[in-house]
């Protein structure tokens, strides 16, 4: 099926509407039968790959081990750990009945009430309690600890208001589950894991972001500690990109999970969680596309360089071909993803639309001017700039142009990202920065729970993270004027 091409709506017109029309006219994903859920297409697919190879890498580079657990968890599950099943009794799905029969009165087929379930079943939210139910049977002594595991998986989170990638019903992670022998360990852990995200965003994403610990109203359910990384969006909107949670013992203690220490004492054992979801599919989308359609980052864009052929005649056609087709070859060799368009069913410019649509970084063509003077055409889709060039070292130029695309995508993220932050002392200053220029506020808050979700209701706004990097620093809370030892950042999120 041929891309859309039509007219994105601006984003400084309608943001919301950009994101969703990029979405699916870039052939990244769409709207399924099911309310809530998505397709993901090829193309987006292909991206999401990509960052599934690469952190599964990085994973596998720490120590960890990939496993697959049950995509059904018993009820009775949640209801040892108060506080887990309190953070999603809202989002279940919950399977109750086995099989279905023919209606009787022959409308189609019905639930066959003599089905029911001894148990119900949740259907995955999140992989905790099935996962330190089995834990149980792996855990004996300390000889078998530490346990890195983790899952390539789907979840489903039954969501009303949904928009794709962002928050959907349905959607695919990974989520690390990790079993030590002490508290320093499993905090160790869950600190090197969110680094891990952080180094991910920066190198392969281009996506700047900021290292935290949430406030206790914003952790996991049932951890005792979530460290996270949040990114802004071009619209001054945070997006939580990854958390990673210290959970101390509270599922061990919930699933009697115990082992045997050095010195022969029953000793519970202490976890940690880590995951990023296809949520990081929007982070990319909206941190650095424009009117024009995606900008992805050479690292992670399926095709990074596109060949066109600007020909009259399948004569020139065939010789273009064959010449694109030897510079595609020293590409490759280079590792380079290389797509040569000879369609002969589209014009030019619709190809040249068409991949500026779908963010592919470098763009040749090639015409017969070009083929009697040994050069091309070089457009970068990041600057929208293009240039012709010599074909004599090519491949080289290329690869070191993808590098500094790469650079420049990253730096032009930062850039807007450090311009976003504000630090604010009165509240009055804070609703002011939150409704005419939005982005990070750094400001004092006194650390209650009562005080954040007084200013969430005011304003929409939730405190996003308390930096790890932030320095003690006595000042007085925005909202209650009570005294605060260090500021937090708060934004308007997704």
């Amino acid at each position: 099926m041929a891309v859309e091409l039509k007219d994105l709506t601006k984003a400084d017109d309608n943001y919301s509407q950009w994101y969703n029309e990029l979405v699916v006219k870039a052939g990244l994903a769409e709207n399924s039968a099911v309310r809530g859920c998505m397709v993901i297409k090829p193309y987006g697919y292909a991206i999401w790959e990509k960052m599934q190879s690469v952190l599964d890498k990085m994973f596998k580079d720490t120590g960890h081990q990939n496993a697959y657990f049950p995509l059904f968890i018993p009820k009775s599950f949640f209801s040892r750990e108060a506080s887990h099943v309190e953070g999603f009794a809202k989002e279940c799905a919950v399977v109750t009945h086995y099989r279905l029969k023919n209606d009787p009165e022959g409308k189609g087929v019905v639930v066959d009430p003599d089905a029911r379930l001894e148990e119900e079943l949740i259907v995955r939210p999140t992989s905790e309690t099935i996962i330190w139910n089995t834990y149980k049977n792996w855990i004996q002594s300390y000889r078998d600890l530490p346990i890195l595991c983790n899952q390539w998986a789907n979840v489903v989170r039954w969501e009303m208001r949904t928009r794709l990638f962002l928050r959907t019903a349905e959607f695919l992670w990974q989520e690390g589950h990790t079993a030590h022998a002490t508290r320093e360990e499993a905090v160790a852990e869950a600190e090197k894991m969110v680094h891990v995200y952080e180094a991910f965003a920066r190198d392969w994403m281009a996506l700047p972001v900021i290292v935290g610990r949430k406030s206790p109203n914003e952790r996991f359910a049932g951890a005792e500690d979530t460290y996270t990384i949040e990114a802004l969006m071009q619209d001054g909107k945070a997006l939580q990109s990854g958390t990673s949670h210290f959970l101390g013992q509270n599922f061990a203690k919930a699933f009697d999970v115990k082992y045997v220490d050095r010195d022969g004492k029953l000793e519970y054992v202490w976890a940690s969680s880590w995951g990023v979801s296809t949520r990081l599919m929007g982070a990319l989308i909206m941190s650095h596309s424009d009117n024009n359609g995606l900008v992805l980052p050479p690292k992670l864009a399926p095709v990074q360089v596109v060949m066109v052929p600007i020909y009259k005649g399948d004569d020139q056609l065939k010789v273009m071909t064959a010449r694109l087709d030897a510079i595609a070859a020293e590409l490759k060799a280079k590792g380079i993803s290389v797509k040569v368009d000879d369609r002969d069913n589209v014009r030019s410019g619709f190809k040249f639309a068409e991949y500026e649509l779908k963010g592919v970084p470098v763009r040749l063509a090639l015409g017969p001017r070009d083929m009697e003077n040994g050069t091309i055409e070089l457009a970068r889709r990041d600057t929208l700039t293009k240039e012709v060039v010599s074909q004599e070292g090519l491949a080289e130029r290329i690869e070191a142009l993808l590098d500094e695309i790469q650079h420049n995508i990253y730096e032009k993220a930062r850039s807007f990202r450090d311009s976003m932050i504000t630090r604010v002392d009165t509240w009055d200053e804070f609703v002011k920065t939150l409704d005419e220029k939005g982005g990070f506020i750094s400001a004092h808050w006194d650390g209650t729970v009562e005080t954040e979700v007084a200013i969430k209701e005011a304003t929409k706004a939730t405190i996003r993270c308390i930096p790890l990097d932030a320095e003690d620093e006595e000042g007085t809370c925005i909202f209650t004027g009570k005294p605060s030892h260090r500021r937090v950042l708060f934004a308007r999120s997704y």
